[in-house]
């Protein structure tokens, strides 16, 4: 069982979030949800309230095997502008953990620095906050070393699936793409 760090700022995206927490769960991972400025943090589009485990501060991003970042405005820009969130990108990547980042989320990975040389996507649009190097717009989920990246909301199904592959084995993916009816992933 791998451990699964998912940080929430308001205004995070609620179809990325959920599909990712869901689905790594589904998969029998320990997903620990964060908050960065408090306990509850509200969705971008829905009000979709969201009670977390934890405030970010308080967990060790060692302990956890991926952090995971759910893109929406404004979430995703207090994400790339958080500083303790930069030191928890960088801390996991210089360790060669898995970092994955959603729609405008990759920003935050650009500001850490680990989209440097890095094939990666984004919500269309974004590539002025990632950079265009590296950018492949028509892929619905890049992985490239330990940073995958995915464009948004219609992708985070195959985006969480492709988590679980890298996390769970080939064996875990199968059985939830067939179980999610994901056969477009």
């Amino acid at each position: 069982m791998a451990k699964v760090l998912v940080p929430l700022a308001d205004g995070f995206e609620e179809i990325e979030a959920m599909a990712i927490i869901d689905v790594l769960n589904r998969a029998g991972n320990s997903v620990v949800v964060a908050g960065l400025f408090d306990n509850e943090v509200e969705g971008a589009n829905t009000g979709l309230k969201v009670l977390v485990h934890d405030l970010l501060k308080e967990v060790d991003p060692e302990e956890f095997d991926l952090m995971v970042l759910p893109g929406g405005l404004p979430g995703a820009e207090h994400l790339a502008k958080s500083e303790l969130v930069q030191e928890y990108i960088k801390r996991m990547n210089e360790k060669g953990k898995l970092v994955g980042a959603i729609c405008a989320a990759p920003w935050a990975l650009k500001e850490a620095g680990v989209l440097e040389g890095k094939k990666h996507t984004n919500y269309p649009g974004f590539e002025e906050k990632t950079g265009q190097e590296g950018y492949i717009p028509d892929q619905k989920v890049v992985i490239d070393g330990n940073v995958v990246t995915s464009r948004g909301p219609g992708t985070a199904i195959c985006f969480a699936l492709e988590l679980v592959k890298l996390l769970n084995g080939e064996a875990m993916y199968q059985q939830l793409k067939e179980g999610l009816l994901a056969d477009y992933c």
